[in-house]
């Protein structure tokens, strides 16, 4: 029986960076207050409402977040690409008979759809949970391992009881990585692989 993996989604499994700026600037007219897109898409992971929360007020916030998701399949779908060796990662878990999870902060609807357009293959989808908050879906599906972009999937692994393996392709750096607690940090998903396979050869 395989290793069981859990996965990020945003700059894990997807390059959603290009997508999430189109959104932000199609919402932007809309909003009281400018928002800067680069540094928006520089926090890609943070729950949506926390990112708005830097720039709104708190009464404005849940109408942004509705537009916002209203304009998301139009925009960002089609703007959204896998990361370089996603579907590796996943068919490297697939062949050692493992099971795969995407545990992530995008909201569940959005999740699914961007799974789906990228045809990545996964078993479960568990959304809107950020950081620890993680951790439950994590341990509830039985994965050994998560995988993930941010500091917050440090914490979310560790919450899990998952090994945790940092991919260095979002925001943050190997350094803070593995400052974070991080068991495995490695420069890209390729990389992974490389890991995954033979700590998976490895009897339990």
């Amino acid at each position: 029986m395989g290793i069981n993996v859990g996965f990020d989604l945003d700059l894990t499994l997807a390059d959603t960076r290009a997508a999430i700026a189109a959104v932000y600037e199609a919402l932007v007219p809309s909003l009281s207050t400018p928002i800067d897109i680069d540094v928006a898409v520089s926090r890609i992971g943070w729950p949506l409402e926390d990112e708005l929360a830097q720039w709104l007020p708190a009464d404005e916030i849940p109408a942004a977040v509705a537009l916002y998701r209203s304009l998301y399949p139009g925009i960002a779908l089609p703007a959204t690409v896998a990361m370089p060796g996603a579907h590796e990662a996943l068919a490297a878990v697939r062949a050692a008979g493992g099971r795969i999870i995407v545990v992530t902060g995008k909201n569940p609807r959005d999740a699914r759809r961007t799974v789906d357009a990228l045809g990545l293959d996964v078993d479960e989808i568990a959304g809107s949970v950020f950081g620890v908050d993680k951790g439950a879906a994590i341990a509830a599906f039985g994965a050994a391992v998560y995988v993930g972009d941010h500091v917050a999937d440090v914490e979310a692994a560790r919450a899990g009881g998952a090994i945790s393996v940092a991919v260095a392709t979002g925001g943050c750096t190997p350094a803070q990585l593995a400052e974070r607690g991080a068991d495995v940090v490695v420069a890209d998903l390729a990389e992974f692989v490389s890991w995954y396979t033979v700590r998976a050869s490895i009897p339990a």
